[in-house]
């Protein structure tokens, strides 16, 4: 279990907690959720709208990618370029087939999350759908902590806006892309003054991120949200998978005072 390997590497004494998921992906589409796509497998480019290129270029330059000269109408080719420079930047020399396969996978990773971003905050009614079932989990199970991966730390941060009366002793989100710009502009409720606010219900927040994490741009969210700890580290090519979230001592760390 990764959650017991983080706990070992933060070297943790107590057995790992019992994580319960809030399942939510069903509600967004039909595509294989991100944990358990392949790098082979997936969408591609091939697969998004000429405004979803777009917003995939925007999102590689946050990423600290050259950004085009001309955005509308983007090609594949510009796109998989800004991959390739990124995967250079932030890997340095590897071996060109693992260089190819870092790319696809990002590539792949990139589509599938852009993909869920474009469904969850363009549908109302899906949006509503989702924020429901995970305040259900939540007041089912009152845990003391909620851990948040990924598009999850979008819908968390709404679901417990949205739902006051729930509280949390510790918000943990892991890869998150809260602070990325063209999402926090579509947040519920809405940034103000380039702050947002914390949920009410939400005693401490801790969040951490790996610095060659696609997703987490930036890495640091307390810039622009109410974070008490905001944690970064380098996972080498493994930035964004849940389970090397878990697998780092970190989470642990971040959850064990609230499971003891």
């Amino acid at each position: 279990m990764k959650l017991a390997e983080g706990m070992a590497r933060a070297r943790l004494t107590a057995d790992a907690p019992g994580l319960t998921m809030a399942y939510y992906a069903d509600l967004l589409h039909t595509d294989p959720p991100l944990e358990r796509q392949s790098p082979e497998g997936g969408l591609t480019f091939d697969d998004l709208t000429g405004h979803q290129r777009e917003l995939a270029a925007l999102w590689l330059a946050a990423a600290g990618v050259p950004e085009p000269e001309e955005l509308q109408n983007i090609g594949l080719a510009p796109l998989r370029q800004m991959i390739g420079w990124l995967v250079e930047d932030r890997t340095g020399r590897i071996g060109q087939r693992l260089r190819e396969r870092t790319v696809r996978r990002l590539e792949r990773l990139l589509v599938a999350l852009l993909r869920e971003v474009e469904t969850y905050t363009t549908s109302s009614e899906r949006r509503a759908q989702v924020r429901e079932r995970v305040a259900g989990v939540i007041r089912r199970e009152r845990p003391r902590v909620v851990v948040a991966h990924s598009l999850g730390s979008v819908v968390a941060y709404e679901t417990l806006h949205a739902h006051p009366e729930l509280a949390v002793e510790q918000l943990v989100t892991l890869g998150s892309p809260l602070g990325l710009p063209t999402l926090t502009r579509r947040l519920e409720p809405a940034v103000r003054g380039g702050r947002g606010a914390r949920p009410p219900g939400v005693g401490h927040w801790t969040n951490i991120a790996d610095v060659g994490d696609l997703v987490a741009i930036p890495p640091k969210l307390s810039k622009v949200f109410p974070v008490d700890q905001d944690v970064s580290f380098d996972n080498g090519l493994d930035f964004h998978g849940f389970g090397a979230y878990l697998a780092n001592g970190l989470t642990s760390l971040a959850i064990a005072p609230y499971v003891s």
